[in-house]
């Protein structure tokens, strides 16, 4: 049965990114910054010295080529393994064929294809193998290997990072596809170069989709007298919509957050609507969104502009009430606000200063001053004693001491002079003022 679905296979032709792997390192597009003449990673290969090593980046940059080339090109064996598929039992039982093996003098490079997909548990029957060489290990995962490989395995490898390619690392690909016997060298096809980086512009770094993308655009392509003809139009109505690259669940997610954030702080409203609309349309919770802008509203505008947190949380309640896509709207209006309010952190630094010394002081009692003596024996223990009520005075201030002893005299909210916050500041050196020339009343 396996020998006949074998040769039945056979006569199914490969798709187009299978046919045009790369076998050697001269072959690969993109990656310069470590296979480039001279680069680490490209000695490491060639002078057959390879280590357990963890390859990181996004979908379709060449981290399984980079395998297949190791193991052209290395001096050992190489077992191909599944996150996806390989149980403990699998694994430990290769690694013990990996020990006989290495008695003999014979290396062992395992390969582990989203290495991000196996639990603690699987990740931990590699590390003993790993630690005493057994095995060389290489995993490949698109998730940061900082949160998603443990600790101890993550220790004994090293992290390549693999970037996404450049368009033009991407037309230069499709064109040798074009040329290629493996890929349509022996048809006539016609295509422009900005068809071509169309096709590029849509894979988004990824090698792989943008030749999936060319083999269908071949095959839908006007053919008329043995010559295809791909025009933008045939590529607009193979890819219908481009695929942004988005995974809500991980490391892309907090990186556009991050880019959003930073672009309001940096009062950039254009850069901020780009990093909002990439979320946006690429199905991410509004509600998710117009959270973040509400703890920027304090966080970064605070009282600059009092009024940006009552325009977020208006936000927020007309995401609640209408959803996507109609909400975009006042999300941008948010995001913009944001953008070109001034700014202060003060809110954010006077908290992480006080909740420094919240945790780190010795927890010191309420001043009796200012406890509520409720009872009769609160009352004649002191609760509340020389309590100065501020809207009995002239001025509407007292001297009265509100901060334990240990920390009298502490300062953590700090004015900034932008916009409305300039007003806080001059009030506050008012009401220092004032305290200060009553001290000797106290």
């Amino acid at each position: 049965m396996n020998e006949q679905m074998t040769l039945f296979e056979r006569d199914v032709p490969r798709p187009l990114p299978a046919r045009m792997r790369p076998q050697t390192i001269d072959e690969i597009v993109g990656q310069q910054h470590l296979l480039g003449e001279g680069k680490v990673l490209r000695r490491i290969i060639e002078q057959d010295q390879v280590s357990s090593m963890i390859f990181w980046g996004p979908p379709g940059v060449g981290k399984t080529t980079l395998a297949g080339v190791i193991a052209n090109q290395t001096r050992a064996r190489f077992i191909n393994f599944s996150a996806v598929t390989s149980g403990i039992k699998d694994i430990r039982k290769v690694m013990q064929q990996a020990d006989e093996s290495r008695r003999f003098g014979e290396k062992t490079i395992v390969f582990v294809d989203e290495i991000h997909r196996f639990n603690k548990a699987q990740q931990d029957a590699f590390l003993p193998f790993v630690e005493k060489g057994s095995i060389i290990l290489i995993g490949a995962t698109t998730e940061n290997p900082s949160f998603e490989v443990n600790g101890a395995l993550l220790s004994r490898c090293k992290v390549f990072v693999l970037k996404g390619l450049s368009e033009q690392d991407i037309v230069q690909l499709l064109h040798r596809a074009l040329r290629s016997p493996e890929g349509f060298g022996d048809q006539t096809i016609i295509i422009d170069d900005d068809v071509l980086r169309l096709i590029a512009a849509f894979a988004n770094g990824d090698a792989r989709a943008a030749l999936s993308t060319l083999e269908m655009a071949v095959l839908n392509g006007d053919f008329e007298e043995g010559v295809t003809t791909v025009t933008k139009e045939t590529v607009e109505e193979c890819t219908s919509k481009k695929s942004l690259l988005y995974d809500k669940d991980g490391e892309e997610h907090y990186n556009l957050i991050s880019a959003l954030h930073k672009s309001m702080r940096n009062s950039d409203p254009d850069a901020a609507v780009y990093w909002l609309a990439r979320m946006l349309e690429a199905g991410e919770d509004p509600l998710y969104v117009a959270r973040r802008v509400t703890r920027f509203a304090s966080e970064d505008v605070g009282l600059a502009d009092p009024r940006a947190l009552e325009l977020a949380v208006a936000a927020y309640q007309a995401c609640h009430f209408i959803g996507m896509p109609e909400c975009s709207v006042h999300l941008t209006q948010a995001v913009i606000y944001m953008a070109l309010a001034p700014k202060s952190n003060s809110m954010e630094k006077a908290y992480l200063s006080a909740r420094k010394d919240a945790i780190e002081q010795i927890a010191e009692p309420v001043p009796l001053v200012i406890r509520n003596g409720v009872t009769n024996l609160m009352r004649e223990i002191g609760y509340g004693e020389g309590y100065q009520y501020a809207h009995d005075t002239e001025d509407k201030l007292t001297n009265m001491q509100c901060l334990p002893d240990s920390l009298e005299g502490r300062v953590y909210y700090e004015p900034t002079n932008q916009g409305v916050e300039q007003r806080c500041r001059e009030r506050l050196e008012q009401i220092k003022a004032w305290k200060k020339a009553h001290r000797q009343e106290k």
